[in-house]
């Protein structure tokens, strides 16, 4: 394909793709009430003549000439967004377009990657002899870890050999993200008057226990993802009296943890140092990592596309095969307040996408 071909492709796609995102924006999904943004986004691949699938709110679809003796490439993003922080001075439901750049709710995170991702895939949709199958898939719940987004529709796929997962990395490839783990804790104290020497304070107990979450350092440092973090971020008692000495304090850490320690090995670090009790939520979201030499890499390096490690965790953490992160857009401005993509984000996303996939060789499966 030549040059001017290949950028009125490309433009054609960015249209769609912006046209799509403007109507998603201005479509409340957040998770678990993503409903109408799968019908959208279900109408849409209709209307490009893409027959589509979907199991709860996860819609997705194979390339037209899909053939199970190849490869198969999985392309992923979200459409669940949070809900809008108070400090937004722009009305985030609304997309607004200014100074090259499109506001709203989810336009960033991955409002972008998810539609620069869908044109993608409509580019290879219809050709023939591609040497790997395609699977797009938008899926739910991702923003809360929910077990109804990827990680319930991936068994209902056919099998996948490796995955590009859209989120916002300025087209930078994340080979590398730290696991989350979240644990519950509890201070236990005894009930007293506050007037008198009585009882025994659940929140002093917890002070000395969130000194040394936020003192405590782990030992090993990875290269790629730095060390291990923990991050009190709630803490609270069920007690609603200011005259009485509460028995409990509760509190939540957030640990993000590199690909050097096991979940396990963090608890048991946590159960040797702390006395308050504590029960991890979930062990589902471990570190992962892609291979340097895997194809996926080898071909973003040969477009001088950057690696690094993620410090935040994706849907990519419950993939049991080889994906890569990277998508438009800047995961600093995710979850901020006037939420925005640039649109030239957009096109050079989707331009990058399909250099890169032309350029990936896959080996068959076996």
């Amino acid at each position: 394909m030549h040059t001017n071909q290949k950028e009125t492709t490309v433009t054609h796609l960015s249209n769609d793709a912006i046209n799509l995102l403007k109507k998603l924006i201005a479509t409340p999904s957040f998770s678990k009430e993503e409903e109408e943004t799968a019908e959208i986004i279900q109408t849409f691949l209709d209307s490009k003549g893409v027959s589509t699938h979907q199991y709860l709110n996860n819609v997705w679809a194979k390339n037209k000439y899909f053939n199970p003796e190849k490869p198969t490439i999985l392309l992923n993003s979200h459409h669940d967004t949070v809900k809008p922080n108070k400090a937004y001075t722009l009305p985030p439901f609304e997309p607004i377009v200014k100074d090259g750049k499109l506001y709203g709710l989810g336009s960033n995170d991955a409002g972008g990657c998810l539609v620069s991702l869908i044109a993608t895939f409509l580019h290879f949709y219809e050709q023939p002899n591609l040497a790997y199958n395609l699977i797009i898939a938008a899926t739910a719940e991702e923003e809360i870890s929910g077990t109804n987004g990827v990680e319930i529709l991936l068994p209902r796929l056919p099998k996948i050999d490796c995955a590009i997962v859209g989120e916002p990395t300025l087209m930078d490839m994340a080979i590398a993200e730290k696991g989350l783990l979240v644990i519950d804790c509890t201070a236990q104290g005894k009930p007293g008057h506050a007037a008198r020497e009585e009882g025994d304070n659940a929140i002093l107990k917890a002070m000395k226990d969130i000194a040394w979450f936020s003192q405590y350092q782990f030992p090993k440092v990875s290269n790629l993802l730095g060390p291990v973090k923990m991050s009190v971020t709630v803490i609270h008692t069920d007690n609603k009296q200011h005259n009485v000495v509460p028995a409990q304090c509760h509190f939540v850490v957030d640990i993000r943890v590199n690909e050097l320690y096991t979940f396990e090995e963090i608890l048991s670090t946590i159960q040797q140092n702390i006395q308050s009790q504590f029960q991890p939520r979930s062990c589902r979201l471990r570190s992962t990592g892609i291979a340097t030499n895997h194809p996926l890499i080898q071909a973003g390096t040969s477009l001088g596309r950057k690696s690094y490690g993620s410090p935040t965790t994706s849907d990519k953490a419950l993939m049991p095969f080889p994906a890569l992160k990277m998508g438009p857009g800047d995961s600093a401005r995710s979850h901020s307040a006037d939420e925005f993509v640039y649109i030239d984000e957009i096109t050079n996303g989707i331009a990058l996408y399909i250099e890169l996939l032309n350029k990936i060789l896959l080996p068959n499966p076996s």
